[in-house]
């Protein structure tokens, strides 16, 4: 057991939506006293980097509600409950992008927001296989396009990418390939 470890000792349901639900814990913090703590619970997703055999990657650019803006990213999508990663990476990128894809490197799991939302992203980077033909959501309206890693990471650099897994899968991707 953690030294910093927090014990819930109750737990209400505020709000349950399609994507989220938000609860409010009362937890019992090390030092023995009991706090209050709001917790976003988010089944986790999935976010792609595809590389075709010209060495672009794919990223689309979408308009992020919650941000009111558009934002410029790899391809990622929500998990279904039980889901494997793995198996919603293979969809999101072949609705996504319309390629199916080969040659997956797990890339570990990041966390955005720790704080308050349990929400995990399961990164992978893979390699084009065959075209399909993309097939959004029915409430998603993407823009694809594709851009060397260089240029990527020029974006994130000149703050025109600000999302943050883009941020961490690039990184590691470049980090990958340097060191073969």
């Amino acid at each position: 057991m953690s030294k910093l470890e927090e014990k819930q000792i109750s737990s209400e349901y505020v709000y349950c939506g399609k994507v989220i639900k938000v609860r409010v814990d009362q937890a019992r913090i090390p030092n023995g006293n009991v706090t209050l703590r709001e917790v976003v619970e988010h089944p986790g997703g999935v976010a792609i980097a595809l590389e075709d055999e010209e060495g672009k990657f794919f990223l689309v650019t979408q308009w992020r509600y919650a941000q009111e803006k558009e934002v410029l990213e790899f391809p990622a999508g929500k998990r279904e409950p039980g889901e494997d990663p793995l198996t919603t990476a293979k969809r999101e990128i072949a609705e996504e992008t319309g390629y199916t894809a080969k040659d997956f490197v797990n890339l570990g799991e990041m966390i955005p927001t720790g704080a308050y939302d349990s929400e995990v992203i399961h990164m992978y980077y893979a390699k084009t296989d065959s075209y399909v033909g993309e097939h959004f959501d029915d409430d998603e309206n993407l823009v694809p396009e594709r851009m060397t890693l260089a240029e990527i990471v020029k974006k994130i650099m000149d703050r025109e990418i600000t999302d943050g897994k883009t941020m961490v899968m690039a990184l590691k991707i470049q980090e990958m390939k340097r060191n073969g």
